[in-house]
């Protein structure tokens, strides 16, 4: 799975995360995950399923996890939203830090059942 540490502008810069945000206003979790995706990596990706959701550490916001599809373009990340990415299995993101609790579950609980 890609795996993104946070970028300067940021909430929380410098946690390593599956790549995120908000959803827009008339805006579907599918266009979402497309429009997040394209913002913060320069790809363009095909939502395939949501596989779980969990509420933020702070309990502020709701999470939706999907898989995607993408178009095999050349990660180009916004130097602002994102300062590195790293292909990872449980394993790998699980060694990683700073992460949050709610990535450690999905990583830990509902990864390995996925892959």
């Amino acid at each position: 799975m890609l795996v993104i540490q946070r970028g300067p502008g940021s909430m929380l810069p410098g946690y390593w995360s599956a790549p995120s945000g908000r959803i827009e206003p008339g805006e579907s979790q599918p266009q979402a995950v497309v429009r997040e995706m394209r913002e913060e990596l320069g790809i363009v990706v095909r939502p395939l399923a949501k596989v779980w959701e969990c509420l933020t550490d702070d309990g502020g916001y709701r999470l939706h996890w999907w898989t995607v599809a993408e178009d095999g373009d050349l990660l180009t990340p916004a130097p602002d939203e994102v300062a590195g990415t790293r292909w990872v299995d449980s394993q790998g993101f699980l060694a990683l830090a700073p992460t949050f609790a709610g990535d450690r579950t999905f990583f830990r609980e509902i990864w390995p059942r996925l892959a």
